[in-house]
């Protein structure tokens, strides 16, 4: 992991690095003491730089922790395979002509969840070995999809916020019975690209015996700023 550039905002020290072809940005707060570590990804190929990402990030790493974000292969600013474009196109085109899309975001979103796991986690392995940051780890993000495959296939993950914001493919909903760690889950009840009844029925899927639903009116993007404060408060519960 090599750091190529660093800026103190406040007391949270924002660093940006590289680890082969993987870009990404960690947070990390004033504190000397080891801190807990948060894996966060927005949803499905947004870039590490988005807004709403990196003002998250800010406040929770404000509340003693580290945190973490990459652009994964195909997210972001990261070049994207022709089937990827051509399937980008194509949900365009039938958003635009009010056409069913679920087996579009399937041609390319399962296959963007499958290439970022290997990739996330190289970048946990990473970050573990460096100084001033611990166990246990968390994610929190708005890629559901992801945090079901990480949260299955990464042991070192204790604890979860998912967003259901984004479509999640059927390889996620079918595991998502196989998630048993602590998960909180944010739903926007108006959210005009995520129905609520699916959202709900991933909500009952996931095999947790702890887990909390915190719904609130509004769309995609109307989440309340109070729900970052109660999302850490979730995280220092089980990771502190």
């Amino acid at each position: 992991m090599q750091f190529t550039s660093e800026r103190l905002d406040g007391d949270v020290l924002e660093r940006e690095f590289t680890l082969g072809e993987i870009p990404g940005t960690l947070w990390t707060p004033g504190s000397a003491a080891p801190v807990p570590l948060v894996l966060m990804a927005h949803n499905n190929g947004l870039p590490k730089s988005d807004p709403r990402l990196v003002a998250r990030a800010r406040y929770t790493a404000a509340r003693g922790y580290a945190v973490a974000t990459i652009d994964a292969a195909g997210c972001g600013e990261r070049p994207r395979s022709a089937a990827d474009e051509r399937a980008r196109t194509e949900l365009r085109r039938a958003m635009q002509a009010g056409e069913p899309v679920d087996e579009i975001f399937e041609s390319f979103i399962g296959p963007l969840v499958e290439n970022a796991v290997p990739e996330w986690r190289t970048t946990l392995d990473a970050l573990l070995a460096l100084p001033g940051i611990d166990g246990p780890v968390g994610y929190s993000g708005g890629w559901t999809a992801l945090g079901i495959r990480l949260a299955v296939a990464e042991p070192r993950i204790k604890a979860a916020g998912f967003f259901a914001g984004g479509y999640v493919p059927r390889a996620q909903r079918e595991e998502a019975g196989q998630v048993t760690i602590p998960l909180l889950f944010l739903l926007q009840w108006d959210d005009e690209g995520n129905p609520r009844e699916r959202a709900l029925e991933l909500f009952d899927a996931f095999g947790t015996k702890e887990k909390t639903l915190h719904a609130n009116l509004g769309g995609h993007t109307g989440t309340p700023w109070f729900e970052l404060e109660d999302g850490c408060r979730f995280l220092d519960r089980h990771l502190k």
